[in-house]
C-alpha cells in the first residue's frame, strides 16, 4: 500500500497543534485502558477464592498473548494508514474485556479477558508511537514522547486514585466500569487527531526517504537480530521485566493478604505512588536523553529493580509502598521514554521503526509474561519474602549486559553509531 507524502502546508499550524493536544489526551486516557484493572485484578480474584499461583498463571497467559502479537502489530502499523482505527478497535476490546470479567470469574472467562486485553495493549503502543513519529518527525520525537509519557503516567495516577476510591466506596466492580469509561474517552481523543496531520512515511522511519519502495514483508526479528545494540537492549529488558512484571501485583497481594491494608485503597496507593514518580522520571529522561543520550537513562532504570526487590522482601508493610513503588516509578518512568526513543533512533531510515518497536517489546514481553507465574508460585511455595528477593535479582543480569557492552552501546544511545 503506497503512502502519500504529507502536503507541504502540514503538519505545521493548527492541524499539528490539535494533533499534539489530542495525543496527550489519548495518552492520559489509554493509561487506564492498558493497566487500569491489572493491579486490581489479583486482589479481585483473591476475594473470590483464587490463590496466588493460578492468579499469576492467568496473568502470564495474557502476557504471552500480547507478546506474540507485538511484532505483527508493529508490522501492521508500519503499513497501514488507519492508525487511528487501530486505537478505536483496541478501546472497544478493552471495554468488552472489563465487562467480561464482571460477568464471570471462571478460569476460562478470565483468561479470555486477559488475552483480549493483552492483544489490544500490544497494538495500541506501536499505533501511538507511529502516530507521534508521523506528527512530529524524528527531530521532535524525543520531546513529544516525553510529554506523551508524562500524560500517560498522570492518567495512570488519576485512574488508580479514582479506582481506589470507587472500589472502597462502591466495591471492586466499580473499578471495571471506570476502565471501560477511560476506554471510551480514549476513543474520543483519537478521533480528535486530524488524519492529515500524520505523515505515514515519517511514522515508519522513512522521513528522509519519501520515495523508498514499500516492502510488505514484516521482518521484525530479522531487524532485531541484525542490530547488535537492539539485541542487547532487548535482552536487558527481558531480564528486567522478568523480575519487575510481578512485583506490583504481588506486593499488593502480600500486604492485603497479611491484613495490613484495604484491598482497593492499598492497590490504588501502590499505583498512585509509582505513577507520580514516573511523571517526573519521564520528563527527566527526556532532558537527559537530549543532552547525553539514552545509555545512562537506562542504566539507572536497571539499577532500581534490585534495590526494589530487597526492600519489598524485607518490609511487607503498609508503609513499604512508598519506597518500593518510588523505585518502580524511577525504573519504569525512565524506560517509558528511553526505550521507544532509542529504537526509533536506531532504526531511523529503515522503514521498520514500528516492527522494531514490536520486536523489542516481544523479547521484553518474554520476561514480563513469565514474571507473574514465577512470582506467584514462588510466593505460594517459598513465601513472599523469597519471591521478592529472587525477582529483584533478575535485573542484575540487565546491569551486567549494559555495563559489559558499554563501549558499543554508548555511541548507539547517542545516535552516533554508523550502521
Amino acid at each position: 500500500m503506497a503512502t502519500l507524502p504529507l502536503p507541504s502546508n502540514l503538519p505545521h499550524g493548527s492541524a499539528q497543534g490539535r494533533a499534539k493536544a489530542a495525543l496527550q489526551s489519548l495518552n492520559f486516557f489509554m493509561a487506564d485502558m492498558q493497566a487500569g484493572i491489572g493491579p486490581f485484578l489479583g486482589v479481585f480474584l483473591q476475594q473470590r477464592g483464587w490463590t496466588s499461583g493460578p492468579i499469576g498463571t492467568v496473568m502470564t497467559a495474557g502476557g504471552i498473548a500480547g507478546m506474540i502479537m507485538t511484532v505483527p502489530a508493529g508490522a501492521f502499523i508500519d503499513h497501514t494508514e488507519k492508525k487511528r482505527l487501530v486505537v478505536i478497535v483496541t478501546g472497544i476490546c478493552t471495554v468488552l474485556a472489563s465487562f467480561l470479567i464482571l460477568w464471570s470469574q471462571a478460569g476460562v472467562v478470565v483468561t479470555i479477558s486477559q488475552v483480549a486485553t493483552a492483544i489490544a495493549g500490544a497494538a495500541i503502543g506501536p499505533a501511538v508511537t507511529g502516530m507521534t513519529l508521523g506528527i512530529v518527525r524524528q527531530k521532535g520525537f524525543n520531546a513529544q514522547n516525553g510529554r506523551n509519557q508524562a500524560w500517560n503516567h498522570a492518567g495512570n495516577m488519576v485512574g488508580a486514585g479514582l479506582s481506589g476510591y470507587l472500589g472502597w466506596r462502591f466495591g471492586m466492580p466499580a473499578i471495571f466500569y471506570l476502565a471501560a469509561a477511560f476506554g471510551v474517552l480514549a476513543i474520543a481523543s483519537v478521533l480528535l487527531i486530524p488524519e492529515r496531520a500524520i505523515d505515514h512515511h515519517a511514522a515508519r522511519g522513512l522521513e528522509a526517504h519519501a520515495d523508498h519502495p514499500e516492502d510488505d514483508e514484516a521482518e521484525g526479528f530479522r531487524t532485531l537480530m541484525g542490530n547488535r545494540p537492539m539485541l542487547i537492549l532487548a535482552a536487558a529488558l527481558a531480564c528486567f521485566h522478568l523480575g519487575n512484571g510481578a512485583m506490583l501485583p504481588l506486593y499488593g497481594l502480600a500486604v492485603v493478604g497479611a491484613g495490613k491494608g484495604d484491598p482497593a485503597m492499598f492497590v490504588a496507593q501502590t499505583v498512585v505512588v509509582a505513577q507520580a514518580v514516573m511523571i517526573a522520571a519521564s520528563l527527566l529522561a527526556m532532558r537527559m536523553a537530549a543532552g547525553k543520550g539514552y545509555w545512562l537513562v537506562l542504566l539507572i532504570s536497571f539499577a532500581a529493580l534490585p534495590l526494589r526487590g530487597l526492600l519489598a522482601g524485607s518490609f511487607i508493610e503498609h508503609w513499604g509502598v512508598w519506597p518500593v513503588q518510588m523505585l518502580d516509578g524511577i525504573g519504569a518512568g525512565l524506560q517509558s521514554v528511553a526505550v521507544p526513543g532509542l529504537v526509533a533512533c536506531l532504526l531511523d531510515g529503515t522503514g521498520r521503526v514500528n516492527v522494531g518497536q514490536g520486536a523489542v517489546m516481544t523479547v521484553q514481553g518474554v520476561g514480563a509474561s513469565l514474571s507473574p507465574a514465577i512470582g506467584g508460585w514462588l510466593a505460594q511455595e517459598l513465601g513472599y519474602h523469597v519471591a521478592f528477593y529472587v525477582l529483584g535479582s533478575f535485573a542484575l543480569v540487565s546491569l551486567m549486559l549494559w555495563l559489559g557492552f558499554a563501549d558499543l552501546l554508548r555511541p548507539a544511545c547517542r545516535g552516533t553509531e554508523k550502521r
